[in-house]
């Protein structure tokens, strides 16, 4: 992982587009969380996949036999490549992550600030640990940095969400 500041600023996601087939049926909530997670990637990213040449680049993302699939086209639509991700590394996780988010929501409404504090921790700690494994599972294929991977990583989640 590398800090986006350091990089071609071509070097990133311009526009990002979630498979409705792929995703779990969401509230309004959930929703929600996806435009902002979107909008936040969109803001401010790092993203090279290998041998992908020059960007900016388009990604479309999608679940296709539990598999997460980066369709990387470059700005414009002209198609560079896919890479193919095993969600199997990812099941754990997400799990964990999602007790978590229950846990956080619930001390929210019910406990004291400093439990509070504690399992947002712990969140955000299991969120840093799915975002390290999306690096690792995509090194070799596409560079990011810490804050591209974490958003990636919430988006590979909102494929979950309920």
């Amino acid at each position: 992982m590398t800090d986006a500041g350091d990089h071609d600023p071509n070097s990133r996601i311009v526009k990002i587009e979630l498979d409705e087939r792929s995703l779990a049926r969401a509230t309004a909530d959930i929703e929600h969380e996806r435009k902002v997670a979107v909008y936040d990637l969109l803001e401010e990213n790092y993203f090279e996949p290998e041998g992908g040449g020059a960007g900016p680049f388009e990604l479309y993302l999608s679940i296709v036999e539990r598999r997460l699939v980066f369709d990387v086209r470059r700005q414009g639509g002209e198609k560079i490549g896919q890479v193919h991700l095993s969600l199997t590394p990812f099941r754990k996780i997400i799990k964990d992550y999602f007790m978590l988010c229950e846990s956080y929501y619930d001390a929210i409404r019910n406990a004291a600030p400093a439990q509070i504090e504690t399992v947002d921790m712990a969140r955000r700690a299991m969120h840093n640990e799915g975002s390290e494994i999306l690096c690792e599972r995509l090194k070799d294929k596409i560079k990011l940095d810490r804050n591209t991977a974490r958003r990636l990583f919430t988006l590979l989640c909102s494929f979950h969400m309920r």
